[in-house]
């Protein structure tokens, strides 16, 4: 018998709330003067959560589709303060049985991060249309947010060349897709037994470990080349630590002997040129 999932159900309304609030604040509402005002961050809030619904329910119907028992999905609330006002740290299922062969791995695996890179991109390029052109004279503090290959290309398309000393105003509805693309990276980073960790070790096997380890420390390298240098990002130090004390290693599935068909090596790699087109050296600079 199936228990009534409440607590689903509560984090799923929390991280409305509070991505609601973080839309709002984006606007300038000041909330306690006006809390019907929060009513602007439905853009935003909006985009956002069916882009972690996509991703996470994209990995629960694969993982339903090949028997393997896995959670609805925890929302995790964040509170919408200063600097970067988005109002979650994301969302996550667990698996709650083992994963039989290579192809339900790089099936749960790749569905999340592919589903949400999909409305990510829709997002992205609606957001886009309706975002503004200004004045870096215009901006006082605040922070710049890099650009991924895609986000770049889609960027050009759409606005065009920027003219010298101008820059991009976000629609909050372009603000979401670029995190929905960040988060889309971040998961897909080979490493462990992250989605993209799962896309590895189903692609090359036991060679996953070496590659995984490897991108720890490139991560690491990033992290130290923004104190340094000022390239990369303060964040991909702290995200290689995180790497190290989940693991970078990958369990092995139940039937290994079963061989990948064509069609799931070329949504591992699909998976994978997703990775590249969306990760962002430096995602974000404070000005």
């Amino acid at each position: 018998m199936r228990r009534f999932p409440l607590l689903h159900i509560v984090l799923f309304f929390i991280t409305f709330l509070s991505t609601l609030v973080a839309g709002a604040l984006q606007n300038g509402v000041d909330l306690i003067e006006d809390p019907g005002a929060i009513v602007s961050g439905l853009p935003f809030s909006g985009t956002l959560m069916t882009i972690l619904l996509f991703h996470e329910f994209g990995h629960y119907f694969a993982a339903r589709r090949h028997h393997t028992l896995a959670t609805l999905p925890y929302f995790i609330p964040a509170p919408p303060i200063p600097p970067l006002v988005i109002g979650t740290f994301g969302a996550f299922i667990k698996m709650k049985s083992p994963i039989l062969t290579r192809s339900a791995l790089i099936d749960i695996g790749a569905a999340g991060p592919i589903a949400g890179f999909l409305v990510s991109v829709v997002a992205c390029v609606v957001g886009l249309i309706l975002s503004p052109v200004i004045s870096l004279d215009q901006v006082e503090g605040g922070f710049s947010l890099g650009d991924s290959l895609l986000f770049t290309f889609l960027s050009w398309i759409i606005i065009g060349p920027l003219a010298p000393n101008t820059d991009i105003l976000l629609h909050p509805v372009a603000f979401a897709g670029w995190i929905g693309l960040f988060i889309t990276a971040l998961n897909l980073i080979p490493i462990g037994q992250l989605d993209g960790g799962h896309v590895l070790y189903a692609l090359i096997g036991k060679w996953h470990d070496h590659i995984s380890s490897a991108l720890v420390g490139v991560l690491a390298a990033l992290g130290v080349a923004a104190f340094l240098w000022d390239f990369g990002w303060p964040g991909w130090g702290a995200w290689a630590v995180l790497m190290l004390i989940l693991g970078t290693d990958h369990p092995p599935v139940l039937m290994p002997e079963e061989r990948l068909d064509p069609a799931r090596r070329r949504v591992g790699v699909f998976s994978l040129v997703i990775f590249v087109v969306t990760f962002i050296p430096t995602p974000i600079q404070f000005l």
